[in-house]
């Protein structure tokens, strides 16, 4: 807005010299006038129609030949010279506005409306001279300004896509990064437990049986070994818990293991998150639970449905449960019957606190479930209370 009121004085001020330049009657001063204010008229309607270059190539040839027009020398009337400011404005702010071919017909009326004003005025060769230079000049100079301001605009277009896709790739790689780090340590904690802690377990139980089973002597000993067994243990429990106080595996891992299930089974899938659903604090655990379930259900699709194609959904409304659902188009009416893979993953829901749903409709065949959602860090306690 600032640079539209300074292009207005721009305007203003050698209009004002361009009249007190001329001195006649006062009926040549009123069609002057007139000539003026349609001048400004058609600076004020320009911004309106600013992304039509056609138009605005036209509004612009339009001012150069009232402005002709307007400061047309009359006998005994010499050149105005403040015609040269007043063309050089428009012809820059046609530059400023078009393209090169547009401004360039700009620019081809108004040397022709200054050669017709030159005709008619008595000239020496020095003014003459003099103006033919200057529109030279003045013409090489708007043009070398811009191809230099349309070489510079790529090179900031080019900038500001190439600065986009950098910062977007960095994301991108933090993101999986980080991703990676949840998968690896949810698979380290899972490993752990369910390999060494039970194997731990196993020892303690059969150094106990044969505690009592053990003679006098050798009782010292086993209950040696049985406290180094139990000190193994906890520190297993220890190493899983430090694993879990980061293992936040969130969404994105889900997805990520989701889309990779995708490429291997040739199944095409469809995601709908809803709000709250990126930034759910889902534990690894969780996290893993969900990605088994999403798989579970993408397994029944390839062994009881023809179809290949797939809706997940994924809801955490109000923040305190996390909701997916699983859905399908079914083209038989087989008689549906939940099988061990179903039941499992309900048995592990319900462990957690959440629950399974499954429906089958004339449409579709629709597998759905929901977990609670708490605080990390009240997790991690209550799992090491336990």
């Amino acid at each position: 807005m600032k640079l539209y009121w300074i292009w207005l004085l721009f305007n203003t001020v050698p209009w004002l010299f361009a009249f007190v330049f001329f001195t006649g009657s006062m009926e040549e001063i009123m069609w002057r006038l007139v000539g003026v204010a349609v001048f400004f008229v058609v600076f004020f309607i320009m911004p309106l129609v600013d992304r039509r270059p056609v138009v605005v190539m036209s509004l612009l040839s339009i001012n150069v030949c009232m402005m002709i027009i307007t400061l047309y020398p009359l006998e005994a009337q010499g050149f105005n010279p403040f015609l040269l400011l007043l063309i050089a404005l428009l012809i820059a702010e046609a530059f400023y506005r078009l393209s090169i071919r547009h401004a360039s017909i700009v620019g081809g009326v108004s040397v022709v409306g200054v050669l017709v004003t030159m005709v008619s005025t008595e000239l020496s060769a020095w003014e003459f001279t003099f103006i033919t230079i200057y529109f030279i000049l003045l013409v090489a100079g708007v043009i070398i300004y811009k191809l230099t301001k349309e070489g510079k605009d790529g090179l900031a277009a080019r900038y500001d896509a190439l600065l986009s896709e950098y910062r977007e790739l960095k994301r991108r790689l933090v993101s999986d990064e980080e991703v990676a780090r949840q998968e690896e340590r949810m698979l380290i904690g899972h490993e752990i437990h369910d390999s060494v802690g039970h194997k731990l377990t196993a020892l303690l139980m059969q150094l106990e049986v044969f505690r009592l089973k053990a003679s006098e002597r050798d009782i010292g000993q086993v209950e040696s070994l049985k406290a180094l067994a139990n000190q193994s243990l906890e520190e297993t429990r220890s190493a899983v818990k430090m694993l879990k106080r980061s293992d936040v595996g969130g969404l994105p891992g889900v997805l990520r293991l989701i889309r990779k299930l995708e490429t291997e089974s040739f199944i095409r899938i469809q995601f709908t998150v809803k709000s709250g659903a990126f930034a759910a604090p889902l534990t690894g655990e969780q996290s893993f639970i969900i990605y088994r379930s999403v798989q579970e259900a993408l397994t029944n699709i390839m062994k009881h449905s023809n179809a290949r194609a797939a809706e997940i959904t994924f809801d955490a409304p109000g923040g305190s449960i996390f909701r997916f659902e699983i859905s399908n188009p079914v083209k038989n009416n087989n008689r549906f019957q939940e099988g061990f893979g179903l039941s499992s993953m309900r048995e592990r829901l319900e462990k957690i606190g959440g629950q399974l749903d499954v429906q089958r409709t004339t449409e579709k065949f629709i597998v759905s479930g929901y977990i609670k959602l708490f605080n990390v860090e009240e997790h991690n306690d209550s799992d090491t209370t336990s």
